[in-house]
């Protein structure tokens, strides 16, 4: 059984239907991404999953648990944290303080060990640790948005448009960070218009066109298909 099971999910902003019954499935240990163009549902997906915007319609399993109407707080409690697009630090508290956020809902004795290991996986946030997050650039942020969603000690990561607004330079980084966070075995679902870097980090794929999986397949698949390429790969 799937980690996660998306199932026919339709969901609204007011009277408008942003998802039309869009299914897809994460094992576990996998990195999957979705692409597409601007509104074509690949946020709202991700907020449906994490209870920011619950379906209407549809049904949502994690680890064989229907969250489909679960508020979001206790969806993080059961596993999934989220990256979320625009990164959305508080920009007035510090590195550690951002940190210490991500794991407000943690009392266990390795909230320690996890924030050194964001530091390793992140060694600029070790650097910036006193810093207030607002200071700091987009890729910094980037990263911040990143390990705050770790500190919550997620089973399944959901990252949002990692590689928005930031340096070509610091994408890459970051996406090397994600492919290590996974190679610790981390399952990741990842939200990306860059297709490019989300197809060389992921293992399958689905494409969203205004609110429905249009094609689903491997990424090195999707990679080579010439519709994909001319869409969305810059060829």
């Amino acid at each position: 059984m799937a980690l996660l099971e998306v199932e026919g999910i339709e969901t609204y902003y007011g009277n408008i239907k942003a998802l039309k019954g869009v299914s897809l499935t994460v094992e576990r240990g996998e990195v999957v991404t979705l692409i597409g163009s601007n509104g074509a549902g690949k946020s709202t997906t991700l907020r449906s999953i994490s209870g920011l915007n619950p379906p209407r319609k549809g049904s949502i399993r994690f680890d064989d648990k229907d969250i489909t109407t679960t508020a979001p707080q206790d969806i993080v409690r059961v596993g999934i944290s989220q990256s979320p697009e625009g990164r959305k630090c508080f920009p007035r508290m510090t590195v550690r303080e951002n940190l210490d956020m991500g794991a407000y809902l943690r009392n266990d004795a390795e909230i320690s060990s996890d924030m050194d290991n964001v530091f390793e996986l992140f060694p600029r946030l070790k650097e910036r640790e006193k810093q207030k997050a607002g200071t700091m650039s987009g890729g910094e942020q980037q990263m911040l948005a990143i390990g705050r969603a770790l500190m919550a000690k997620p089973t399944l990561l959901l990252l949002d448009e990692p590689s928005m607004g930031i340096a070509p330079i610091l994408v890459e980084r970051i996406y090397e960070t994600i492919a290590e966070i996974n190679r610790q075995g981390m399952t990741i679902l990842l939200v990306e218009q860059n297709a490019n870097f989300a197809l060389e980090v992921s293992s399958r794929g689905y494409v969203l066109q205004t609110g429905t999986v249009a094609l689903t397949d491997t990424s090195d698949n999707l990679r080579n298909d010439p519709e994909v390429q001319k869409a969305y790969l810059g060829s």
